[in-house]
């Protein structure tokens, strides 16, 4: 049995800052996710709410409410927000400490790390729960550098990037891999954050929080550990910010120590200026395009929407409209599904529909 959980999403839950609770409640292998904390959206199913499909996690308007509902404590309680700021409020404590006190063990995915706060580990202590810093990196001896072995993986590997930080990438990551089990072939996910880590990747770091050297090697070194243990027939890497965000670095840590034989490009059509940067207008799908190609020496082989703040028929035109701009297959992998996906990577790497066939 899987350990079962609550995730905490206060105010934010279907929002851009609760990407991690999003992703949770849309697929995890590690951990069953009983309920969503968030006192704005109580009472509704939260895959409804998200994808407009029930999936039977409820959101609850708070900890006390979850457990009484439940009639037990649940082993996890997860931070479920992603926000900008580095650092929690009081209020925010607050609620942590709540949860450890019910005898929940507490997995924080923020880059402040509770196993480094005094207040955190003695509470713990006190009340005999653990504290698991999902982004905290592993110490320097055990962290690798680029070696250059990259160029030993024989198995295509895709990249999943974007246009922003925050547009689906890895949700469109996670589909196209579930999509393409779905036709026989043995796909494995590089996770690099800590989304993908909570929800169960077996491969992969939060390559955020470490120093340019490191970030590099470590995806490298995923994807080796990867090839040699799985023998996949792809690799799929989920992308970081973007590739020309000035205030993010991972993209160009993923691309350089992945090396990928081909892109699918995430973007939101409708979002006029970068997350958390009201400033800082969002790029262009022409731009990225250009940027992406030159700087990997990779195609982008598909073009991947999130339909933030669009209508149904607003997301059907600009799939039309990308299609015949870009001649690059378009599509929504929540709304639409992966079959253009699927169709383009065998089309791109013919090697591979021998397999699908096999095993299918």
């Amino acid at each position: 049995m899987i350990a079962r959980a609550l995730v905490y999403c206060e105010k934010e839950f279907g929002r851009i800052d609760g990407k991690v609770a999003n992703g949770l409640a849309r697929h995890s292998k590690k951990y069953d996710i009983l309920g969503v904390i968030d006192s704005t959206k109580a009472g509704l199913d939260a895959g409804d709410y998200l994808d407009g499909a029930a999936n039977g996690i409820p959101v609850f308007p708070s900890i006390n409410a979850a457990i009484k509902t439940l009639g037990f404590v649940p082993e996890y309680f997860i931070y479920g927000i992603a926000a900008q700021a580095a650092y929690l409020e009081q209020d925010q404590r607050e609620v942590i400490l709540a949860a450890m006190k019910t005898g929940m063990n507490f997995v924080n995915g923020l880059p402040e790390f509770f196993t480094e706060d005094e207040e955190f580990i003695r509470k713990a202590i006190e009340y005999r729960v653990h504290i698991y810093d999902m982004r905290k990196a592993p110490p320097r001896r055990y962290l690798h550098n680029f070696s250059g072995r990259i160029h030993e993986v024989t198995t295509p590997v895709l990249a999943v990037l974007g246009t922003d930080c925050a547009v689906g990438k890895r949700t469109t990551a996670v589909s196209l891999v579930e999509a393409l089990k779905q036709v026989g072939l043995n796909p494995v996910f590089i996770a690099t954050g800590q989304t993908g880590l909570l929800q169960g990747a077996q491969y992969g770091i939060a390559v955020d929080v470490l120093t340019s050297g490191f970030a590099t090697g470590e995806v490298e070194n995923a994807i080796l550990n990867a090839f040699e243990k799985e023998r996949p027939d792809i690799i799929i890497v989920e992308g970081q910010g973007a590739l020309s965000h000035p205030a993010y670095t991972s993209s160009s840590a993923i691309v350089r120590g992945a090396m990928p034989n081909a892109i699918i490009l995430q973007h939101p059509p409708n979002r006029t200026n970068h997350c958390d940067y009201p400033d800082i207008p969002m790029p262009t799908l022409e731009s990225e395009i250009e940027l992406v190609e030159v700087f990997s020496k990779a195609q982008v082989i598909a073009i991947t929407l999130n339909h933030e703040d669009m209508t149904e028929a607003e997301l059907t035109d600009k799939v039309a409209e990308y299609e015949c701009q870009f001649e690059l297959p378009t599509t929504d992998v929540l709304k639409f599904g992966c079959d253009k996906l699927v169709d383009t990577i065998l089309t791109v790497f013919p090697e591979l529909q021998k397999w699908a066939s096999t095993k299918c």
